[in-house]
């Protein structure tokens, strides 16, 4: 852009488009802030979270295993990283804890319905994405798998929660 247009006022698209950016990135962060009070205010059960440093875009979230599941007595950890657009756009989150589970992939991947950008509710906090994280643990929906421990969860369910209790001693008990 040139000097003159510059001075008369003008802004480039560029600009334009870096403004409309931070005015998205200030919204996260806003609403990260005030959901980092609530949940060290009125923490959910079984789970925690929160930003990594001064990254409030960067969380580390726990989940404990729920009772009488083959994850009881583990605590998971998941990444979460919240884009520019959120809470529009959902976060994408991933075990960092091995999981034996139908829609976890090896890369710690979750392929569950309220992650889908087609299906996220904007009003879903991260106190409850946790929750239903914790819950979706042993509610896997094996019609809409990520691996192949879908098949045997469904034709050997008792061969399927030993290898889920021994994942879970080998890798989210330490």
């Amino acid at each position: 852009m040139g000097r003159i247009a510059q001075l008369l006022g003008f802004t480039s698209p560029s600009s334009a488009f870096g403004d409309r950016v931070r005015s998205e990135v200030a919204f996260a962060k806003n609403r990260l802030n005030k959901e980092l009070v609530n949940i060290t205010r009125d923490p959910p059960s079984h789970c925690s979270g929160g930003p990594v440093g001064k990254d409030i875009l960067n969380w580390k979230g726990a989940v404990m295993g729920p009772s009488d599941s083959p994850f009881e007595g583990g605590v998971f950890f998941v990444s979460i990283q919240f884009p520019a657009k959120y809470p529009y756009i959902p976060p994408i989150v991933k075990f960092e804890t091995r999981v034996y589970h139908p829609n976890i992939d090896f890369f710690g991947n979750i392929n569950v319905d309220i992650l889908k950008p087609h299906k996220w509710p904007a009003s879903l906090a991260t106190s409850s994405l946790l929750l239903s994280i914790c819950s979706f643990l042993t509610d896997p929906n094996p019609e809409d798998p990520f691996n192949p421990i879908a098949n045997l969860y469904r034709k050997d369910r008792k061969k399927y929660d030993e290898i889920a209790k021994e994942w879970t001693r080998k890798y989210a008990m330490r």
